[in-house]
């Protein structure tokens, strides 16, 4: 047990130093980082009346063509629990790290606005954002609704209309069966080309093409370093493994790094 420890001491050591010293950062970001903020993951999202739906089937083209009521109202309950949530201090950490490494580029797979609230600035969003609703035709941005009119768990809600040509709003997240939006991931695998640290965090390697950034830094050279309680498919292309959550681990990691106290 007690070498386990000095290795894990090892690890962040080794983190920190690769971190002090990194000149183009990347943070790459999954559900585990924003579920330390109790919001919960896309596997186990449905509670309460909405544990009769399955989420894929509700994160459909098809589901909302079908039903965009029950989609809608979905999804603006997902947005209100978003809206009631805090940064953790994973979100602040990372916000620190671009304090120090001005060359920093945060990359997303979460689609609620918990990096910007914790500072950090303009995001990259590879699954799009629960604050950035769309037409479904004109694709047009559309306000965020001022939730007024929250739902409650089960309720079926009636899309606005597009203020340009009419058609329903849809959330502007990425569903089943879409791509990434092309600014995002092109924006994304040139900041993972281009750094020199990468840093991927409660992220499930499972996911793609979202999985391919860390490999990306990883084949040209960078440093790929893994925050993650547990193994993931990353694991063999990352120099460091830490185990632990996002709101440990960063918060360590800033301190070893540079000193600096991370907000609790």
């Amino acid at each position: 047990m007690t070498g386990r420890r000095e290795r894990k001491r090892m690890d962040l050591a080794d983190a920190a130093e690769s971190l002090a010293q990194a000149r183009r950062l990347v943070v790459f970001t999954g559900a585990g980082m924003s579920a330390e903020s109790g919001i919960a993951t896309f596997r186990d999202a449905g509670t309460g009346l909405w544990a009769r739906f399955d989420p894929r089937t509700l994160a459909t083209p098809e589901a909302f063509r079908a039903d965009p009521a029950l989609v809608w109202g979905w999804y603006e309950w997902r947005r209100a629990a978003v809206r009631r949530a805090e940064p953790n201090p994973g979100h602040l950490a990372v916000a620190a790290m671009a304090a120090r490494v001005p060359e920093t580029v945060v990359i997303t797979q979460n689609v609620d606005d918990l990096h910007e609230r914790a500072g950090s600035a303009a995001p990259v969003h590879l699954h799009g954002s629960l604050f950035a609703p769309r037409c479904s035709a004109c694709a047009a941005p559309a306000p965020v609704p001022d939730g007024a009119a929250e739902p409650g768990e089960g309720r079926r809600l009636a899309p606005p209309r597009c203020g340009r040509c009419a058609a329903p709003v849809r959330p502007g997240v990425v569903w089943f069966g879409e791509a990434l939006p092309e600014r995002a991931l092109e924006a994304a695998v040139e900041a993972a080309y281009r750094c020199d640290v990468l840093l991927t965090v409660g992220t499930s390697g499972l996911v793609y093409p979202a999985a391919e950034i860390p490999q990306v830094a990883a084949r040209r050279g960078g440093t790929v370093i893994q925050v993650n309680p547990e193994e993931t498919p990353l694991d063999a292309v990352c120099a460091l493994n830490l185990r632990g959550p996002a709101a440990v681990v960063l918060p360590a990691l800033v301190r070893a790094a540079w000193g600096d106290a991370v907000p609790a």
